[in-house]
């Protein structure tokens, strides 16, 4: 005579309680993370586009748009058909306008070791992996290094635009972790536009101040190869970066040469400034070729 069909246990009910709970868990994250990946790819394109905006000073680092007249302190300006115009208030733009620009001033381009400019397309190169692949070990150290052109404030169907600048990537290591940002350059190859540092972990209130507007202020006007004594600069043997000097520049180094490669240390955080010092120095010094032949005009 067979035995009765048993029910199943409450620990069999419990498993496949388990099973079924992970598996509506397991379709609910990866339609949220399907779902999310647009609005989050946005949302880094976003960041990424203010912050070189800032290096290039298009953008102020207090979130207004800002245009340039000759030599003169950048002024307001509000977007208007996808360009600038000056602008009596300083009206915060909305994230569409601040790619908008992005998209019409800066480009994406490769510099290879001999200095020469190329595009992802020439070099056959896939620019979407190229950056994520390369983003945390350093684009300097690759054979074809990252660059952005910087355009006038004009559309892209202009036929007299034209480049006024190039935004180089940065990165080094800090006091306690590594530090990522942007260095903006004129075509001059020497003269600084304006920088910023929008990836880092240093101590709030001292090396944090890397990323500040007040910090960062300092460079604009400043020279990436340094003058000799006589204030003459041999492009291709000059030491070339931005020194973070211990203290205040004028203390320092007075009026000499030097002072023009050189800004205000932070208090108390010197380590965090000889990061900053040598990650110039070493990421610089991969496009000395391309900055020299800018300063020949041969580009």
């Amino acid at each position: 005579m067979s035995e009765p069909n048993r029910p199943p246990s409450s620990q069999t009910y419990t498993l496949i309680f388990m099973v079924i709970l992970s598996l509506v868990c397991a379709t609910i994250l990866s339609v949220l993370a399907s779902a999310l990946k647009v609005p989050q790819e946005m949302a880094k394109e976003l960041d990424r586009s203010k912050e070189m905006l800032i290096a290039a000073r298009i953008l102020s680092p207090y979130g207004y748009f800002q245009i340039q007249e000759n030599d003169k302190q950048p002024i307001s300006a509000v977007f208007d058909k996808g360009i600038l115009i000056p602008a009596k208030e300083h009206p915060i733009p909305s994230q569409k306008e601040i790619l908008e620009i992005y998209r019409n001033r800066i480009s994406s381009f490769l510099v290879d070791d001999k200095g020469e400019l190329t595009t992802f397309q020439q070099a056959g190169i896939d620019q979407d992996q190229y950056v994520q692949d390369f983003r945390k070990s350093g684009y300097y150290k690759e054979p074809y290094k990252l660059i952005y052109t910087i355009y006038d404030n004009q559309l892209p169907a202009a036929k007299d635009r034209k480049v006024i600048g190039y935004v180089i990537p940065v990165n080094g290591m800090g006091l306690w972790d590594a530090i990522y940002g942007y260095l903006a350059v004129e075509t001059n190859g020497n003269t600084v536009i304006g920088i910023s540092w929008y990836d880092q972990k240093e101590t709030p209130g001292l090396g944090a101040n890397i990323s500040e507007p007040e910090w960062q202020s300092q460079f604009p006007g400043k020279h990436l190869f340094q003058e000799s004594a006589n204030g003459k600069t041999d492009f291709k043997t000059a030491p070339l970066g931005i020194v973070v000097v211990k203290g205040k520049v004028k203390e320092v180094l007075a009026n000499s040469p030097k002072a023009l490669s050189a800004v205000d240390g932070m208090a108390g955080a010197t380590l965090t400034g000889n990061g900053v010092t040598n990650a110039y120095r070493d990421v610089l010094a991969a496009y000395r070729p391309f900055l020299v032949k800018l300063e020949e005009k041969k580009i």
